[in-house]
């Protein structure tokens, strides 16, 4: 007794695309499959030529034939979909535009597409990662942070709105560049993090010099026409200051949670004070102040603060939120973020990488307590 095509198609209907997360059955990408004797065959046909985790697919295939009745062999073959194919798939996931647009549709992508997350219902907890001044590792923080909600099961993604000085790829590793489907990115992953950044789309080495229309875009396009797949967290890395990208982020994201990052000296607590300002210019919520590069421990096991102390606590105390972490500065922390090995994701047991995963369970609780639905209405 074999498996018939039947069967076989069944056990790989639980098999997801890894880039997708959806069953390769239901996107099509399954054809001819054939049982002789023992010896399946079957065609995987992907979603773009050059397909970067074909690998990982076929892996993904043969585990799940191989243990089904009188399967001794397993062969794959590939194709690659055509444009129609192509655009199917897309429309499948990530909605038509046309049928999506609706009264933010002057908020959305040419075409007409919405934001999904500056709707009431949608699940994803924008949070702007913001300082005001560069230099305080704001970065890092929005790194490590995505990577403490991943481990704790959660969808994340991160959008790189620092355009000028992006460094989110490098430091999360995940340099791969995206994959287009019928115009649709889908974004690289790493550590369970998915990410998007204009790094990707200029050559190594380039200055970008953009005026505030073509920056207004290029986060429009991050917001629209990425498949983020609905994620639980949405971080935004912003840029220092409180220009173009701050006000255009505010009308795209009016959801969005501001947290504040700040070195423990005056000078970076005094402009930090000024993103503070500008989100309640805005009508942004801010939620909480995280205080970076706190102390440095020595061999000696003292605890050495080499920009001052008090800054973040301060800057909390007048902004009347709370101090919701402190970070401690230590070489493994930078280090990670130079080879994309992020210390939340390798030294979990850390101390850096322990304030994290207590700020991430912090931000988990700070959750809205109200929900707001399309198919519940009042009578």
């Amino acid at each position: 007794m074999t498996a018939t095509p039947e069967q076989i198609i069944e056990a790989l209907r639980p098999v997801e695309d890894p880039e997708l997360h959806r069953s390769i059955v239901e996107l099509g990408m399954v054809r001819d499959v054939r049982n002789d004797a023992g010896a399946v065959s079957l065609t995987v046909v992907l979603t773009v030529p050059g397909c970067p985790l074909r690998n990982e697919i076929q892996n993904r295939v043969t585990t799940a034939v191989k243990p089904l009745d009188g399967v001794r062999d397993v062969s794959i073959d590939f194709a690659v979909m055509n444009d129609a194919e192509r655009e199917k798939v897309r429309r499948l996931v990530h909605g038509d535009a046309a049928a999506t647009a609706g009264t933010n549709a002057a908020h959305g992508h040419a075409e007409g597409r919405t934001i999904p997350f500056a709707s009431n219902d949608s699940k994803t907890r924008p949070l702007l990662i913001s300082s005001g001044k560069g230099g305080v590792g704001k970065s890092s923080v929005t790194t490590n942070l995505a990577v403490a909600l991943a481990a704790r099961g959660h969808k994340v993604g991160i959008v790189d709105a620092d355009i000028y000085g992006f460094s989110i790829p490098r430091m999360l590793g995940a340099e791969r560049d995206p994959v287009v489907i019928d115009q649709m990115l889908l974004p690289p992953e790493a550590w369970g993090v998915r990410c998007i950044s204009i790094g990707y789309f200029v050559p190594e080495g380039q200055a970008i010099i953009w005026r505030g229309p073509m920056l207004h875009k290029a986060l429009e396009q991050f917001l629209t026409d990425v498949f983020w797949d609905e994620p639980d967290f949405l971080l935004i890395d912003m840029p220092p200051g409180t220009g173009d990208i701050a006000l255009s982020l505010s009308q795209y994201l009016p959801r969005a949670e501001v947290y504040v990052v700040t070195t423990p000296q005056p000078a970076a607590q005094k402009v930090a004070r000024l993103s503070a300002a500008m989100a309640e210019k805005v009508n942004l919520p801010v939620k909480g102040v995280i205080e970076n590069m706190s102390w440095f421990t020595g061999d000696d096991g003292k605890r050495y603060e080499l920009f001052g102390a008090g800054g973040g606590r301060e800057l909390a105390e007048e902004l009347e939120v709370p101090l919701l972490a402190q970070i401690p500065l230590v070489a493994q922390l930078r280090e990670g973020g130079d080879d994309g090995r992020p210390i939340a994701a390798v030294a979990p047991d850390s101390e850096p990488a322990r304030a994290f995963f207590a700020l991430a369970e912090k931000i988990e609780q700070m959750a809205p307590k109200k929900r707001f639905s399309k198919g519940l209405k009042l009578i």
